[in-house]
């Protein structure tokens, strides 16, 4: 059955590629071919290459009953589309495939992914079922569906979005839920087989401002802490923080087997723009821990739909710990994209000094002195619709987006770093902008969505001078 409603999906999706439009397509960073995307899963390298799974709505530009998408790649930057994976209707999936992970079962490619079923029609999140199930591959590319492997806890409806990894003899799984009070919870589970699962404990809770629903999580260990990664539903904004429908980020703590996992810090956002959900970490051929984002937001506008596509991935990010703090940069394979390298002089701004007239996919490195520059306002300008810029009366760095055309005019922005340098990483494709603050101590991502002829980028400076030290820009492909 399932291989029938694959074939049905892949013949829906090319009717949909045939007349998909690209002005915001993005030449290097992962998008579907055609329809709808959201959640990556399954993240894993796995013989050889690795593979990103995700949530994928083919026959439509909107959310829909979701399918696992399929792409691979030999080195996390080039990515090769593949068949679709799994398709939802039966029984325990009806109505969905939602997110989940993958593993390397002795050699079998295993993916754990949520069946999700509505009970009072499509929609109605107050009456629904959530287990969790099992597909495998021998091949890497077709998948056997096997069933469901874990029934929710008594009084737990919202229960989904299964990470599973392996420590010595057993495999470890955590699941995402919303409790009968609603607030949200990670559930951890051991097992002695893929299909064989012990409730161990509530690994996390929410507090009163933390949430109803932690969404995709994912627990691992860097550096001297474990960090537990999620993202919460139905925190409240507080100032500049929790500014978009729901957030991403991190608790950072202490845990082993038969421990309770102790929080040493406070729920801290792991990107401060306005596009960022549903991180999932894997490990790198060589062990780095990395991640992958959903490039959009939930109830936000999203123009590529005129297109016929949506949604797209984040750069892959290494993830490190230093001196206690989490830090994320780009994978160094990014470098190979790059092409035409051009170097920027020193220079000091008073008005606009522009770096080139299209910048359709590029990356952008520059130093600002922080000390001696004294201009109200300076940065970086796209266009007439972004800016990245230092509010020096503020002592902020404000990521600024303004498309009144798409319903988009706002900004999100982060602390000034106490520093006499402020160093800024820039990646621009055509609907997007990620920005790696002082080599990875902060980033702000969001979807962008310039005309081809609204493309120069300038750096620029009001009421006074700037400083700016140099750096480097190249073209992508």
């Amino acid at each position: 059955m399932m291989k029938s409603r694959l074939i049905k999906a892949e013949s829906a999706r090319d009717a949909l590629l045939t007349q998909r439009g690209n002005t915001f397509y993005p030449r290097y960073h992962l998008a579907p071919p055609a329809g709808w995307m959201n959640d990556p899963n399954g993240l894993i390298y796995f013989n050889g290459r690795y593979h990103a799974f995700y949530q994928h709505h083919p026959m439509s530009e909107h959310w829909g009953p979701m399918h696992w998408g399929h792409a691979t790649s030999p080195d996390m930057v080039h990515w090769q589309h593949e068949p679709i994976a799994l398709a939802p209707g039966d029984e325990y999936d009806l109505d969905g495939c939602f997110s989940g992970s993958a593993v390397d079962d002795g050699g079998v490619l295993s993916l754990i992914y949520t069946g999700h079923v509505w009970l009072s029609g499509e929609g109605d999140d107050s009456a629904i079922r959530e287990v969790q199930c099992l597909a495998i591959s021998h091949d890497g590319i077709h998948f056997e569906k096997r069933g469901v492997i874990l029934t929710p806890p008594d009084g737990i409806m919202h229960f989904r979005d299964p990470k599973v990894w392996r420590d010595g003899d057993n495999w470890w799984m955590v699941v995402g839920a919303r409790d009968a009070r609603d607030k949200g919870q990670v559930l951890l589970y051991r097992g002695i087989s893929l299909s064989e699962w012990c409730f161990e404990r509530v690994l996390a809770q929410a507090n009163a401002q933390e949430g109803f629903m932690w969404e995709c999580p994912d627990f691992f260990p860097l550096g001297e802490h474990d960090y537990l990664m999620f993202s919460p539903q139905g925190m409240n904004a507080e100032g500049y923080a929790y500014r978009n429908r729901f957030q991403s980020g991190v608790l950072q703590g202490h845990w082993r087997p038969e421990t309770v996992f102790k929080r040493t810090g406070v729920f801290e956002e792991l990107d401060h723009g306005h596009d960022f959900y549903a991180p999932q970490s894997f490990l790198a051929a060589d062990g780095r821990r990395v991640i992958l984002g959903w490039m959009d937001m939930w109830e936000s506008p999203m123009p590529s739909k005129r297109e016929g596509w949506s949604g797209a991935f984040t750069l892959p990010r290494e993830l490190s710990e230093q001196n206690g703090k989490l830090y994320q940069r780009p994978v160094r394979e990014v470098e190979s994209l790059r092409q035409q390298r051009q170097y920027i002089e020193p220079a000091t701004i008073t008005n606009t000094h522009i770096i080139t007239e299209c910048a359709e996919a590029v990356e952008l490195e520059i130093c600002w002195d922080v000390a001696r520059s004294q201009s109200e306002q300076y940065g970086i300008r796209l266009g007439d619709g972004l800016q990245l810029y230092v509010d020096n009366q503020a002592k902020r760095l404000v990521l600024w987006r303004r498309y009144p055309q798409e319903g988009m005019d706002g900004y999100r922005s982060i602390a000034l770093p106490v520093c006499a340098r402020l160093n800024i990483r820039m990646f621009i494709d055509r609907s997007s902008v990620e920005v790696f603050v002082n080599d990875g101590e902060a980033s702000m991502t969001s979807r962008i969505y310039p005309q081809p002829e609204q493309r120069a980028l300038t750096l620029y400076a009001n009421q006074g001078e700037a400083v700016m030290l140099g750096g480097f820009f190249w073209l992508l492909g």
